[in-house]
């Protein structure tokens, strides 16, 4: 390749694409976006603002510290999107830096809006005498005894920091010392099984609720830890170590062992990031830097570190209601409310569940009539993010004590639920259930659940596949559709797919099914190129597809040879978004949007025109590397007209969002909906509330 090649290469690369990580940053923005909307109520302020926080954390500690990893292995190749490692790197932490100070400015913000109100973030120093003392004995009683000062001298190598965990860096002088001498040094975890956030005892006469960190009721505290010297500095400080997981899977001989030892030495993870406060002491932050190895990734922080705890505040204040979006009571799906017998419905029909504005229970109903029915003969299912006290997994259990043959897919890796899936897996292996922990090499992230149950005419089907997880918390915050059906081809797909995870199998042709990683990339790609070949002969064409992220470079380019046929192309994507849309020659008719509102944007959903006889597909499936290649994804036809009339509304109400909609411009950057949008409001999350409404038959709307 010339000189003058290579240049063009990389000048087209930054040109026709968009940077994985750099697109995260700005998702991260559009969620910092919503705390900072007046329009939103201020507690659900507050919760998006610990959003960004947590969103931070998990690309701090995967993303960036795979590109730390590069860059000690000396790897400086280009990726396709145009940068090295040290580029990216030093892009990343500019940006994110950026960020946090608009976070933190956003923060003072609401806590003066949050005191209007009656709810004050308060200081030790500001208490009345009453409420210190009362204060003082909540020190002694429940967080001095479960403190451990630990000094760092000649004898006392420094001690282990976890990731994530609040410290305090202690600089003190011995009694009698001159101010010049050098200081000792010692730290103090925060305990993370005490309160972050303490409510202080109410004033005389007083509604109002205020409340003291934790970290600074330690540091009013923290001579009672260091008898003999003078604390001149006690500075809050957080590590971020890389928590991804290296595992060797053909090599270890008990996966689920092999992860819980991985799991451990993740506490260990190379030092990635490092949050001090404001005014740290200079010696103090010299000691931190040595011993982390940590270089420039440290953020100073101008406020409390780690703003999580106020999804907890949140929460915890019954008495504000009037601050937050109205509680939603999810309708049970209207097809199978009347029902007494689930599978005599679901013989009758095929039943669509869009959640959380439909509620989750239908599903754990499903699965413990299962359980509990003499005529179901086996249950499988899939199992990635579990909820902490699962209706699901006890029923699972029961239907394996009962005899039932129950076969549960278990993702032992899904990221940072490998401890709660570890315990799940046990729990069920403990009742009977055949636990398989997914084929090497592969994350099995796929949502299915089959049901087999001997009925007068045979062996039937029953199958639920989603495009979220079986978890009945996140079902109440994300945004996800499910499908139920006893359609005979998708049940015999249904089998052959467990089969293959769990078994020996050869690749099979798949009746209904798009399966990652054997041929779900080959098929979405045949089904663009088919609406490019509709495009070219005057056929009807069209595209639309709705996921969480964009960053597989075969599906941009394929997307965009597909727009040079003259295909319109409408993608919603929540998150990441490599590619550009609206580029002359290239992306013209492709249009990108992003919605972020109260609930996660989580479903996949896939539609394409087809001539006039348009298809649509429920996915677990983002078009991502990763999904595509290294993963068991899933997508399934809705095949029933009428259920396919109500995804595609799901669709067209994202499409038409002029409220909480961003567009992405070409150059990377997003923007509200545009004078082109409708003129009245329409926010698509409230919209869709009317959901069970749609579905009844006489809904002419």
């Amino acid at each position: 390749m010339s000189k003058w090649t290579q240049q063009q290469t990389q000048t087209q690369a930054k040109t026709m694409y968009i940077n994985r990580d750099l697109s995260w940053i700005e998702f991260n923005r559009r969620v910092l976006e919503e705390a900072q909307d007046g329009s939103t109520p201020l507690l659900e302020r507050i919760k998006f603002l610990s959003i960004v926080s947590t969103n931070l954390d998990e690309f701090m500690s995967v993303r960036v510290a795979g590109i730390t990893d590069q860059l000690k292995a000396g790897y400086a190749k280009k990726d396709f999107t145009g940068y090295t490692p040290e580029g990216l790197l030093r892009r990343i932490m500019k940006r994110t830096g950026k960020m946090v100070q608009e976070q933190y400015k956003t923060f003072r913000e609401l806590s003066r809006a949050l005191a209007k109100e009656g709810i004050i973030f308060t200081d030790n120093a500001d208490l009345t005498p009453n409420q210190k003392k009362l204060m003082d004995h909540y020190f002694h009683d429940y967080v001095f005894p479960v403190l451990t000062p630990m000094a760092v001298d000649q004898s006392r190598p420094f001690p282990l920091v976890h990731s994530l965990n609040l410290y305090l860096a202690v600089t003190l002088l011995r009694e009698g010392d001159a101010p010049d001498e050098e200081p000792y040094f010692a730290i103090v975890q925060v305990p993370s099984n005490l309160p972050r956030l303490i409510k202080v005892p109410a004033r005389a006469n007083s509604v109002k609720q205020e409340f003291v960190l934790l970290e600074d009721l330690i540091e009013t505290h923290i001579r009672t830890m260091f008898a003999g010297y003078v604390p001149i500095s006690v500075d809050p400080f957080r590590l971020t170590r890389n928590a991804d997981l290296t595992l060797d899977e053909e090599g270890a001989e008990d996966l689920l062992e092999e992860i819980e030892k991985e799991l451990k030495r993740r506490r260990w993870g190379s030092p990635v990031r490092l949050e001090v406060q404001k005014g740290f002491h200079p010696y103090a932050l010299d000691m931190l830097k040595e011993e982390f190895e940590i270089g420039e990734n440290v953020f100073e922080i101008d406020g409390p570190i780690d703003l999580s705890y106020l999804m907890k505040l949140s929460a915890s204040l019954p008495d504000f209601d009037h601050l937050r979006y109205p509680r939603l009571e999810p309708a049970y799906p209207y097809e199978l409310e009347e029902a007494d017998d689930l599978f005599e419905a679901l013989r009758r029909q095929d039943v669509l569940v869009y959640h959380p504005y439909e509620s989750f229970d239908v599903v754990c109903d499903f699965i413990e009539q299962a359980a509990g029915d003499p005529d179901v003969m086996a249950i499988k299912m899939t199992l990635y993010r579990v909820s902490g006290n699962s209706t699901i997994v006890s029923a699972l259990a029961r239907a394996a004590e009962a005899g039932k043959q129950v076969t549960a897919v278990v993702e032992l890796k899904a990221r940072f639920d490998e401890e709660r899936n570890i315990a799940w897996a046990r729990q069920l292996e403990k009742a009977g259930c055949h636990v398989v922990y997914g084929l090497v090499g592969l994350k099995t992230h796929a949502k299915i659940l089959l049901v087999v149950r001997q009925e007068q005419d045979g062996l039937r089907r029953y199958v639920h596949v989603g495009t979220g997880n079986y978890n009945d918390n996140t079902a109440r915050l994300y945004t996800d559709v499910g499908l139920f059906t006893s359609n005979p081809v998708i049940g015999e797909d249904a089998s052959v797919l467990f089969n293959e995870m769990t078994g020996y199998s050869a690749p099979h042709d798949w009746q209904a099914f798009g399966v990652a990683p054997a041929d779900m990339k080959t098929k979405l790609l045949g089904l663009i190129a088919r609406e490019a070949e509709n495009a070219a002969a005057g056929r009807p064409a069209r595209i639309i597809a709705k996921m969480n992220s964009l960053s597989n470079q075969e599906m941009v380019d394929k997307l965009y040879e597909a727009s040079r046929a003259g295909v319109p192309i409408e993608l919603i994507v929540r998150g990441v978004c490599c590619l550009k849309p609206g580029v002359p020659g290239y992306s013209e008719t492709i249009s990108v949007r992003s919605v972020v509102d109260r609930f996660l944007e989580h479903s996949r959903i896939f539609y394409f025109e087809n001539g006039g006889d348009p298809e649509v597909w429920l996915s677990s499936s983002d078009w991502m590397t990763r999904n595509l290649t290294r993963r068991i994804e899933l997508m399934c036809p809705v095949l029933d007209p009428r259920l396919k009339e109500t995804v595609i509304r799901i669709l067209r109400l994202s499409l038409t969002d002029n409220v909480k909609a961003r567009i992405l411009t070409p150059n990377g950057q997003y923007v509200r909906g545009t004078a082109e949008e409708p003129a009245a409001p329409l926010r698509s999350q409230f919209e869709a509330q009317r959901i069970v409404t749609w579905k009844r038959p006489n809904d002419s709307a």
